[in-house]
């Protein structure tokens, strides 16, 4: 079906049918909901990482093909840019010495995929942006041989009717076009998983909402694009500005972009799959043989796979997912706020902090949504991504007197956030060695003011003083950067410089 589509489009009648099948679907989720027929609490989460290639220069390997064959893991997959993969990791059960596990079954794919690139004389990269990536590397031609990227590139394009604006105002001005969604290729990050029951979902989407400012606050590592200093975490306005199906006209509206924060807290999931239909058109109107009403009425559960590709194609930070396994459906909350990297302890301590945290915010009778406006998360995390570890944020007070204050990320995490992380891991049951050792990533994180991002910046700037051109000390911050990655310390110890 997908090589036909590429061939010959979509047809009017196609979307047409799509509508009326992503109905149908909404309304087998909703019987699904009502008759409480999804999977029971196993407090499972998965892991997803967006990974760039890189030479031993520097600079991007458009060789994602190639590697893969060398790799030939089903865990390895293509990403949208040729010089992307993606590696994901089995669900694991929150519980013991997960993090200890994760840490080294990351570490362990990376480190094979890594030889397996250095054959082609490539390596493995974990992070946000690739400094050294130039315009001219992110165009139609090194979009990965897939149809399915061809036809949601075609179909974004035509959605927009014209080419794409990249302007973004930081530290320094980038602002060109480009005639492909590309550019969002060089956008990488860690997905974080967590399978919840119908009951609880509303509870942890709204927690992972609220803390998503303080989550780029810590993690930032996109402080580049096209050579260009920018935001300490760009990825955010690259994505909305790569995948924007709006002309300036209907921009200038209020038309909701597809890369969406979001606008309100919610009490359901199937408020945000309500959402997702309501405001956005299908982008893929491929449709699938099952009639979803039928296979509920013959007792069985429906895959729903036109409601899931939609949500596919809705890049909501915190983005609902509908899953099934062996017949049994599940809902998750995909949080896709962080960028990748800088190292796996860095990956896997940002991970710990994030699901202790939900976990003591989903439980707590005093709801940080009910003491907070959703505006307040949502500039949150555009003041994080701009400002990264210096950022101030807006936060519920402690006590009786309530009210908002706008205090320095890193004295929130400190005199707060990392306090209510270790109570959530102790909830989930982790081992204390575990939570103490990556919660002890984050705190020294904060105490040192270094991230991916600051550390990037800093080391960039110092190779321009010590007399590099930009793109020398860009590639030589790369380079450097790849180097201590290898070394397997947390960006907080690094030390600044090239060498």
């Amino acid at each position: 079906m997908g090589e036909k589509v590429v061939a010959d489009g979509f047809a009017p009648s196609d979307r047409q049918r799509y509508r009326r099948k992503l109905q149908q679907c909404l309304a087998g989720l909703a019987r699904l909901l009502a008759e409480k027929r999804f999977d029971r609490p196993r407090n499972l989460m998965g892991l997803e990482i967006e990974l760039n290639l890189a030479g031993a220069d520097g600079l991007p390997r458009m060789l994602n093909g190639p590697v893969l064959q060398k790799i030939a893991s089903p865990d390895f997959q293509t990403e949208l840019g040729m010089f992307n993969l993606e590696v994901n990791i089995a669900p694991h059960r929150l519980a013991g010495r997960v993090f200890d596990r994760l840490a080294e079954e990351v570490g362990t794919s990376l480190g094979y995929a890594d030889r397996k690139a250095a054959e082609l004389d490539a390596g493995v990269l974990m992070i946000g942006i690739l400094p050294t990536l130039a315009q001219r590397d992110l165009v139609f031609e090194n979009l990965s041989a897939a149809d399915r990227y061809t036809l949601l590139n075609d179909q974004i394009l035509a959605a927009r009717g014209e080419d794409f604006t990249l302007d973004i105002h930081g530290v320094e001005r980038l602002l060109c076009t480009s005639e492909s969604i590309v550019p969002e290729a060089a956008c990488t990050s860690v997905q974080l998983h967590l399978q919840v029951t119908p009951a609880r979902f509303a509870a942890v989407w709204n927690a992972a909402q609220a803390v998503a400012g303080v989550q780029i606050a810590l993690g930032a590592n996109a402080p580049f694009v096209f050579g260009r200093e920018l935001w300490r975490e760009s990825r955010p306005p690259l994505f909305l500005q790569a995948t924007d199906t709006r002309p300036p006209e209907l921009q200038a509206q209020g038309v909701r972009p597809r890369t969406w924060f979001g606008e309100r807290w919610v009490d359901s999931a199937y408020e945000l799959f309500e959402e997702n239909l309501r405001y956005f058109p299908a982008l893929l109107p491929i449709c699938d043989d099952e009639d979803p009403l039928l296979v509920l009425d013959e007792g069985r559960v429906p895959r729903l796979q036109e409601l899931v590709l939609h949500n596919g194609t809705i890049y909501r930070w915190n983005r609902p997912v509908y899953g099934w396994v062996d017949g049994v459906p599940h809902l998750r909350v995909e949080n896709r706020v962080l960028p990748a990297g800088p190292t796996v302890t860095d990956v896997i301590a940002n991970a710990a902090f994030y699901y202790g945290l939900v976990r003591s915010l989903a439980d707590d009778p005093r709801p940080v949504w009910k003491r907070m406006e959703f505006a307040d998360a949502e500039a949150n995390f555009d003041t994080a991504c701009r400002y990264g570890i210096e950022a101030e944020l807006r936060w519920p007070r402690q006590g009786r007197a309530g009210g908002v204050a706008t205090l320095p990320a890193v004295r929130l995490v400190l005199d707060e956030l990392l306090p209510l992380a270790a109570a959530g891991l102790d909830a989930w049951h982790v081992e204390p060695a575990d939570r103490d050792f990556y919660l002890g990533v984050i705190e020294q994180r904060c105490l040192r003011r270094v991230n991916g991002a600051s550390w990037q910046a800093d080391t960039f700037h110092k190779a321009l003083g010590d007399g590099l051109d930009r793109e020398a000390a860009l590639a030589a911050t790369t380079r450097r950067y790849r180097e201590l990655t290898l070394t397997g310390e947390p960006v907080h110890t690094w030390p600044v410089g090239t060498g």
